[in-house]
């Protein structure tokens, strides 16, 4: 990863200017033993509390890799923000399987979770926890507020607003992902008093009217894309994120709005920052920081970021059986997750996308929690590009690659088909994908092939384990009932029909008795 973000993340992580809350109230002003009349005597704070913003997505508390926990349920190990949000999207899926049944875990593998599940409760509160941040950055670098200060330059104050605009990007992200999880939510932002009611609850369409609304006004004040401004919220960035609301607007708000995403999406393929990697595993090798392909990760880093999630959790947790730790450049197997026959059984042969699968003793899963029954994919690995082990064992230096390239070339494909426009450019996107995968034009499709059920196939092989899975499935009406069926959905091995209910994660149990103003999701 790259080290000035490292470092950044590494001072962030030792602040305690926004320690741990025992509940989601985002009315309620962030605990801490430093207070704004001291801490901001100190110019550098500012600059310490954005990279706060971004550690949240990286780390689990304020002392590195254990301990003073932001959210301590179920274990401050499972709390971590990419390591929660890749279990929701992928393990109720066709994609993935996991062999723990620690404290409901297990419950994802096959759709039976109740408001009661420990880490739906916790993949909310890490959602608010990083709202709150956000709010509480924007609430403390106010015109208003850096007047009454008198300390700051104005290099500084330039640098401020951009911050600002990366802080409500940051923002932006966690409530898609709030919204793509849990529908109807509060909307809480910096101009809400401290200390008030509990909030309100909003619609699905009016949060999303509010994310859409915050990424047109923050995308041109975003930094460009460069060495300097890797792992940091980017123009492009913004550009992606738009273009996921917009991909997704039919099931969020009922309109899709497939030109959007094409709209969306035009800054980042005509952006020169950007091509695709000639080398597909180097995306998620442990010096991934070096590829041109990755739009926005969250950076890693096995000496100054250290946490048991992100890659982390997915380089020890996707290795066991007969497998070499030392082959992955870590030090242990954990044996938790591996494929769903059905993802394993979308390549074809060729395909060299699925070259680093390892076949444990079985393709099928029959056993929910042998990790034996499946096929292992270690995707993620903590050796560089070169064969050379990540700089720790136990910690990877691997980032995690929220939005790379390749998904912007199969949004554009979706939306073209979708709206049958730019139907060349779309096929010469998706066989550019193929020619990588297979060495050659042997794996190419023609014009007639391309349309959308192709798309969501080819999503699944190039995005395997990416964290878009339930996303996809949703949008293409195939999540629930019983149209497509895999691996123990419904709690059965062969599959089986299940309510459309399922569409929409619960809100927490706890979170309804906390707060009177929120009802709960259809079918809970």
């Amino acid at each position: 990863m790259n080290l000035r973000i490292s470092k950044a993340l590494a001072l962030a992580a030792a602040l305690p200017f926004l320690a741990a809350l025992g509940c989601t109230d985002t009315t309620v002003e962030p605990k801490s033993t430093i207070t704004e009349a001291n801490v901001f005597n100190d110019p550098n704070s500012y600059q310490a509390l954005i990279a706060k913003v971004y550690a949240g997505l990286a780390v689990t508390g304020q002392q590195g890799r254990y301990g003073n926990s932001d959210i301590s349920h179920p274990d401050e190990g499972f709390t971590q923000y990419v390591r929660l949000l890749w279990e929701f999207e992928e393990l109720p899926t066709d994609e993935a399987i996991i062999a723990w049944g620690d404290a409901s875990l297990g419950e994802l593998n096959s759709g039976v979770w109740g408001s009661s599940n420990s880490f739906l409760q916790a993949m909310y509160y890490r959602i608010f926890f990083q709202v709150m941040m956000a709010n509480e950055f924007l609430r403390q670098t106010t015109d208003a507020r850096l007047n009454e200060r008198g300390n700051v330059s104005s290099s500084l104050r330039a640098q401020i607003a951009t911050w600002r605009a990366e802080a409500r990007f940051l923002r932006a992200l966690s409530y898609w992902h709030g919204i793509d999880l849990f529908g109807g939510i509060p909307l809480v932002t910096e101009n809400d008093p401290l200390g008030s009611t509990p909030p309100q609850q909003a619609t699905r369409a009016e949060i999303y009217n509010f994310i859409v609304s915050e990424l047109i006004a923050v995308i041109p004040d975003l930094p460009a894309p460069g060495a300097s401004t890797y792992g940091r919220a980017t123009g492009p960035a913004g550009s992606m994120l738009l273009a996921k609301l917009y991909l997704n607007a039919g099931v969020y708000t009922g309109t899709p709005n497939y030109a959007g995403v094409i709209t969306a999406l035009a800054p980042v393929l005509a952006n020169p920052a950007y091509s695709l990697n000639p080398v597909y595993r180097n995306n998620f090798l442990a010096d991934n920081h070096t590829s041109p392909e990755i739009i926005f990760p969250v950076t890693q880093d096995g000496l100054r970021t250290q946490a048991y999630g992100g890659t982390t959790f997915l380089i020890h947790a996707e290795c066991g059986g007969p497998m070499n730790a030392g082959d992955y450049g870590h030090g242990g197997c954990w044996w938790g997750i591996r494929l769903k026959p059905e993802a394993y059984n979308r390549y074809a042969v060729g395909d060299t996308r699925s070259g680093y699968f390892v076949n444990n003793g079985s393709v099928a899963v029959t056993g929910m929690f042998n990790f034996t029954d499946g096929i292992a994919a270690p995707k993620y690995s903590n050796k560089t590009s070169t064969g050379a082990n990540g700089s720790d064992a136990e910690f990877m230096d691997t980032d995690y690659p929220m939005f790379r390239l390749a998904d912007a070339y199969l949004m554009y494909a979706e939306a073209a088909v979708r709206t049958s426009t730019n139907l060349p450019q779309a096929l010469t996107y998706v066989n550019l994908l193929r020619e990588r995968a297979y060495g050659n034009t042997s794996g190419n499709i023609t014009a007639a092939q391309l349309d959308t059920l192709f798309i969501l196939d080819e999503r699944g092989r190039e995005l395997l384990w990416e964290g878009h899975r339930r996303t996809d499935l949703i949008r293409y009406g195939l999540f629930t009932g019983g149209t497509y069926l895999w691996a123990w959905k419904g709690n059965v091995l062969a599959g089986q029909s299940t309510s459309s209910h399922l569409n929409l994660f619960p809100l927490p149990a706890n979170e309804l008795v906390a707060n009177p103003n929120l009802t709960q999701n259809p079918g809970y």
